[in-house]
Order: C-alpha cells, then structure tokens, then sequence
C-alpha cells in the first residue's frame, strides 16, 4: 500500500515531488509521511509554514485514501476544512504522522459513503520531531463517487 500511495502522490500530485514528500510507514492505522528540511527551508533556516501544511494534509488525505482503497476503488477525496498548529519551529527532516479516526467513527463515515455516495469525516495529524509534537492539525475531508 505505501508503494501505491507513493506513486499516487508523485503522479496526481506534483508538489509532492518538489517537497520530497514519501511514504514511510503505513500499517491500517497509521500512516507516517516524512519530508525533508533542505527542499523546505525557510528565511530562518527552519521548516516553511506552507511545506509543513502541505505535508500534514498530504498524510491525512493519504491514510484516507489508503482506507477507502482497501474497500473500494470508486472514489474521489478532497479537503473540505482545515486548521493547523505550529507549537514550535521545526529546524531538521520531520515526519507527519496520521491515525485516523476511532473505528467506530471510521465505520460510520464508510456506512455513509456507500449509502449516499458522499461522506465528511475529521482526521488529525501530528509532526513530530525529536519525539515532541511541532505541529498539529484537523482536517474534513470529503469523499465522494
């Protein structure tokens, strides 16, 4: 599935290539996106506000299209609402980190979406570096026939 979601993400969406965005970890649950700093840096040496953004909604729309994959290739997903947090500036490589909804939350959204063809659902992401959490962020996605 990470080999899936890596070529996805290099052939339908090119920013990946140019942030140097890979799949690092994925096991149903979780999905770990890492992302250089060189590729990302900002004026002060640290990681841009937008790089980090984009690899946090990369990862959440990423565990989401890996979870409708494993039940159906009939979809289209999109971002529908965000926020994001920087707690403090990131100075190295960094990973984003999603695990999804609970499961119940998870089934719900997926009784929906065969349904009606159409479903929101909340995801939350983390970067982490150095074992503390640097940003955060919460994002409604949709999915859709």
């Amino acid at each position: 599935m990470k080999r899936i979601l890596q070529k996805v993400f290099e052939e339908e969406i090119p920013i990946t290539r140019q942030i140097g965005i890979q799949v690092a970890y994925y096991d149903g649950k979780k999905l770990v996106l890492t992302t250089p700093l060189r590729p990302n840096m900002n004026h002060k040496s640290t990681a841009f506000g937008g790089s980090i953004y984009s690899a946090m909604v990369l990862c959440g729309w990423g565990w989401l299209y890996l979870k409708l994959r494993e039940k159906t290739e009939h979809f289209h997903l999109v971002i529908f609402e965000s926020s994001s947090i920087y707690h403090h500036p990131i100075k190295s490589d960094f990973n984003a980190e999603c695990h999804g909804p609970d499961e119940k939350e998870w089934e719900r959204f997926f009784r929906i979406f065969q349904k009606k063809g159409r479903a929101k659902i909340r995801v939350f992401v983390q970067v982490v570096v150095e074992g503390k959490i640097a940003a955060s962020f919460t994002g409604t996605y949709v999915a859709h026939r």
